[in-house]
């Protein structure tokens, strides 16, 4: 891999587009819709785990296994086609991920073999990489000159956003039906396959130019001007996003297996309350500089962290499930708080490629931790690898906090 940035066209900027019109403010609204309803398909799938396990016979070594299929086809994806949008064009991109996204929802929705299973994450993983940087950079592409802080907001509600309402609805599904699978997974297929028609209702703001070709080869290109502040940040997005693995991948079956929660709505509850608290405060502390938001978000995950720990040792649904709330916090405001920082010092013409790298890192951080503890569970037990993991994202936090309050700015 190489660390220079390659040939990227030039994309025009909000302020190029110089009359906002229904198309313009459609596309914004739809990206961000688009957005949130692609993160509820990632979460979705979570509270079906257990259930999945039971009818297929697999243990949490396979639970984390799909998770990791999903998560590496993802990071592959980012690797080679992050930057694809910046040259191709952001419909072209948007349509297709979303066509396969369909696609891995309705194999997901008859899932009746653990290859079926890891087919359709593997399909979801390639959807969603090529989704999340042409999306990122759509938003910031559309988002309104009056606003010019609207993008940053959007692209870091939007995954607390879907992610919440996935695991929500999956559970509340789980506990009204028993064919919540199709139930749940059917729809949204389709619901992707409309997003994909009306994609192309929305501006087009990347022009097909040369480049495509010499983009699709493993790179990490982060801009110069933004390289010192993004590995500052880097603790606090990995911090954050291997807090969202475990919730993912073993939520469940900690609330179940834990804490005694045998009913799938507080299953999906525990990820809907670190997901929807971390939108939710975000939204509530947009205001403030980006370095305080930092600041309050890893400690919120500091303390969150620790608090899930005493519930867990307490054996207390109630206090696990506030615990998850003050951690939610902290998942969502210092994400917000990182993109809030880099987002405006990124080149237009590297938009894709930036928020490319971003998400490299954060699903990194989603899915490695997550499937190591799958592979400890076995060894030492789901409580013993639930304080190891929250020693070390405590660590992260603290690591994380010190930076930015050591910074000035």
């Amino acid at each position: 891999m190489t660390t220079q940035p390659i040939a990227t066209p030039r994309i025009p900027g909000p302020a190029a587009l110089s009359v906002r019109s229904p198309r313009t403010r459609f596309g914004f609204v739809l990206a961000i819709v688009a957005q949130i309803l692609m993160m509820a398909g990632a979460s979705a799938p979570s509270p079906f785990y257990p259930v999945l396990a039971q009818r297929l016979g697999f243990d949490a070594i396979v639970i984390t296994a799909v998770f990791a299929v999903y998560a590496g086809a993802l990071l592959l994806t980012l690797l080679t086609a992050g930057s694809l949008s910046d040259h191709v064009g952001r419909r072209p991109v948007i349509a297709a991920g979303l066509t396969l996204l369909a696609v891995s929802m309705l194999l997901f929705g008859n899932a009746g073999s653990v290859l079926l299973l890891v087919l359709a994450r593997i399909l979801q993983g390639i959807a969603s990489g090529l989704l999340i940087a042409a999306f990122s950079a759509t938003v910031l592409d559309l988002a309104p000159p009056a606003r010019p802080g609207a993008a940053s907001l959007w692209n870091a509600l939007s995954p607390g956003i879907g992610l919440a309402a996935g695991a929500l609805i999956a559970a509340l599904a789980l506990d009204a039906t028993p064919e919540a699978l199709p139930d749940v997974f059917v729809p949204l297929a389709a619901v992707y396959v409309a997003l994909a028609a009306l994609m192309f209702v929305a501006p087009e703001t990347a022009p097909r130019l040369p480049g495509a070709w010499a983009s699709l080869q493993f790179r990490l290109s982060v801009p110069s001007g933004i390289r010192a502040e993004f590995w500052r940040a880097a603790p606090a997005v990995v911090a954050g996003w291997a807090t969202g693995g475990l919730f993912l991948s073993l939520g469940a079956n900690i609330v179940h297996g834990e804490l005694g929660g045998t009913a799938h709505l507080w299953q999906g509850l525990a990820v809907a309350l670190l997901a929807g608290v971390g939108a939710v405060t975000a939204f509530a502390i947009r205001r403030r500089p980006a370095r305080t938001i930092v600041i309050f978000g890893t400690a919120a995950l500091a303390v969150g962290t620790a608090l899930s720990l005493l519930a867990l040792a307490m054996g207390s649904l109630a206090a696990y499930l506030v615990a998850s709330a003050v951690t939610g916090m902290g998942f969502g405001t210092a994400f917000f708080g990182v993109v809030g920082s880099l987002a405006p010092r990124i080149p237009a013409t590297q938009r894709a490629d930036a928020f490319a790298v971003l998400y490299l890192l954060a699903y990194l951080a989603f899915g490695v931790p997550a499937v190591v503890a799958g592979v400890l569970v076995a060894q030492v037990g789901l409580g013993a690898v639930c304080v190891g993991y929250g020693v070390v994202v405590i660590a992260l936090s603290v690591i994380a906090l010190v930076l930015r309050v050591r910074r000035s700015a």
